[in-house]
C-alpha cells in the first residue's frame, strides 16, 4: 500500500482538464516487450515468542532504525500501522526478482530477530486492532479522508499486508501480451488471485465470514477510492476518466495539517481552481492516492494478493502470476479459462462487483472458481521452466496446487481449521482437547470463537 510521495511542493503551472487527461494517457501505460516485472511484499511485524502482544512503538521504532542501516537492493519502507514493505528493484527475470528479495528478506528477518520480532505473512492482522505508527501529514490526511466511509480504511492502513506484483503494461499489438489484454486479464484473473490465496479470515480474534478480511476491507472503503475504471477497449481512456472523477483525498501544504476536501474530484478541481490551481505536481500524487486492485503506473501493479504464510510463500503468487502473464501460451490459457468469470461482474467494475465478493468470501470454495484455478496453476506449471524458473520453484508452486488448488481450499482454510481445533477449557479449567502447535515459519491465529 505504499506509495512513496515527497513533501509538498510549491505550487507551479496550473494544468487543464484536457492536460490532465493527455498526462494520464501518456505515462500510465507503457508500451513494449514484457521483459521486467517487481514484486513488493508486506508484512505484519510482531513479538517473536509471543504476537497476540502488541509491539510497543519504541520498539519497532528501534528496529527500523537498525535496519535502515543494512544495504538492501530493495527499497525499505514502513506503513502506518507500522508493517514493513520491501519493493524490490525492476527484475529481467523471475529468478533475479526472487534471488534479489530473498536474500534482502534474509538480512531484514537477522536484524528483527535479535530485537525479538519477527515477519508475518497474513493479509490481516488476528489480533491487534488499528494503531497508527508513523505521523506524518500524508497519513494525517489518509485517515480523516478514509474516516468518512467507516473504520474499513484505518483496518487497511493499519493491520493489512500484501504480495503485489508489478508487471509490464504489455505490447502496443493486439494479441496474448497485448497492453488491451493484459489490461482485461488482470481485472478477471485477479478474482481467482484473491481466492487462490486468501489468507486473512479473522479481526479481532472472530472470524469473520470471509477467507479475505483484507479484500473485504479494500471493498468496503469504497469504489472512489479502491475501486477500478469499467472495463472497455480503450485502457488509457478508461483510466484518465477514472482519475479526472476520482475524489481528491488531500490539498497539500508546506506546513500544518493539509487541507481533506469533502466530495471534491480532480475534474472539478481543474474546473474550479479552489482552494487553489492544481499542478503536475498534484496529479502525480493524487494518483499515488488511488488504490483500485490493478494500478497502471507506466506498469501494471497487481494488489489483490493477500500477504501468504511462511517465509518464502510470496514466491509462488510472485511465479504463478508472472507465467500467467508473460508466457504467451499461459496468458493465451488464462484467458480463455477466466473468460466464463467475466458474465459474473454483471459489466461492475472491480472489485465491487459478484465475482471479486465471491472470491474474497468464499475462496476456492467456490466451484467455478476453483475450476478456473486449476486450468491456471496447470498452465503456469508448463510455463515456468521457459522462464528460467529453477526446479525448487516449480516444485513449490505444484506442492501449493496440491495442497490447495485441487483441493478447492486456499491458506484461510488452514487458520479457519486451527481454529476450530483448539482446546476449549472446561468448568474446571481444564483443556478439553490438545492445541495445535505453531509451527516455527509460520504464525497462524488461535481466536477464542468458533465461526458463525
Amino acid at each position: 500500500m505504499s506509495d512513496s510521495a515527497g513533501g509538498c511542493i510549491q505550487p507551479r503551472t496550473a494544468v487543464t482538464e484536457a492536460e490532465v487527461e493527455a498526462l494520464v494517457r501518456g505515462i500510465c501505460f507503457k508500451t513494449g516487450p514484457p521483459r521486467r516485472l517487481g514484486v513488493e511484499v508486506e508484512w505484519l511485524v510482531h513479538e517473536l515468542r509471543e504476537p497476540r502482544l502488541p509491539v510497543s512503538p519504541e520498539r519497532l521504532e528501534a528496529a527500523y532504525a537498525a535496519l535502515r542501516t543494512v544495504p538492501l537492493r530493495s527499497a525499505l519502507t514502513i506503513e502506518p500501522g507500522g508493517q514493513l514493505e520491501l519493493s524490490s528493484p525492476p527484475a529481467a527475470s523471475l529468478m533475479e526478482c526472487i534471488g534479489t528479495v530473498s536474500a534482502d528478506l534474509d538480512a531484514v528477518r537477522a536484524v528483527l530477530r535479535r530485537d525479538g520480532l519477527r515477519l508475518v505473512g497474513l493479509g490481516h492482522d488476528p489480533w491487534h486492532t488499528p494503531r497508527r505508527f508513523l505521523r506524518e501529514p500524508r497519513y494525517d490526511a489518509m485517515e480523516a479522508c478514509l474516516d468518512r466511509t467507516g473504520p474499513a480504511g484505518r483496518a487497511m492502513m493499519c493491520t493489512s499486508a500484501s504480495v503485489q506484483v508489478s508487471l509490464d503494461a504489455g505490447y502496443e499489438e493486439p494479441g496474448p501480451l497485448g497492453h488491451v489484454r493484459r489490461w482485461w486479464l488482470a481485472h478477471q484473473l485477479g478474482a481467482v488471485l484473491v481466492a487462490v490465496f486468501a489468507n486473512s479470515p479473522f479481526a479481532g480474534h472472530r472470524p469473520t465470514g470471509w477467507r479475505s478480511t483484507r479484500q473485504l476491507r479494500w471493498a468496503q472503503i469504497g469504489a472512489g477510492r479502491a475501486g477500478g475504471p469499467v472495463l472497455d477497449s480503450d485502457p488509457r481512456g478508461a483510466w484518465a476518466r477514472h482519475v479526472l472523477d476520482a475524489p481528491v483525498m488531500c490539498v497539500r501544504r508546506d506546513s500544518g495539517p493539509w487541507q481533506v476536501p469533502d466530495g471534491l474530484t480532480f475534474r472539478e478541481w481543474t474546473r474550479s481552481h479552489a482552494p487553489r490551481p492544481p499542478t503536475r505536481e498534484d496529479l502525480d500524487y493524487h494518483a499515488t492516492t488511488l488504490f483500485p486492485p490493478v494500478r497502471p503506473r507506466g506498469h501494471l501493479e497487481l494488489r489483490m494478493i493477500d500477504a501468504q504464510p511462511g517465509d518464502d510463500g510470496w514466491i509462488v503468487p510472485l511465479a504463478v502470476t508472472t507465467a500467467l502473464f508473460d508466457d504467451p501460451e499461459a496468458a493465451e490459457t488464462a484467458y480463455r479459462a477466466v473468460k466464463p468469470l467475466a458474465e459474473r461482474t454483471h459489466g461492475m467494475p472491480a472489485p465491487h462487483n459478484p465475482l471479486w465478493r465471491d472470491a474474497a468470501r468464499d475462496g476456492l470454495s467456490d466451484p467455478e472458481l476453483r475450476e478456473v484455478a486449476v486450468a491456471c496453476f496447470a498452465a503456469a506449471l508448463r510455463a515456468l521452466p521457459r522462464l528460467g524458473a529453477t526446479t525448487d520453484i516449480v516444485d513449490a508452486v505444484e506442492a501449493y496446487a496440491d495442497r490447495y488448488v485441487a483441493r478447492g481450499r486456499c491458506p484461510a482454510d488452514d487458520l479457519l481449521d486451527e481454529l476450530l481445533a483448539e482446546p476449549r477449557t472446561t468448568a474446571r479449567g481444564t483443556s478439553s482437547s490438545n492445541a495445535p502447535g505453531t509451527h516455527p515459519d509460520d504464525t497462524h491465529p488461535h481466536g477464542k470463537d468458533t465461526p458463525s
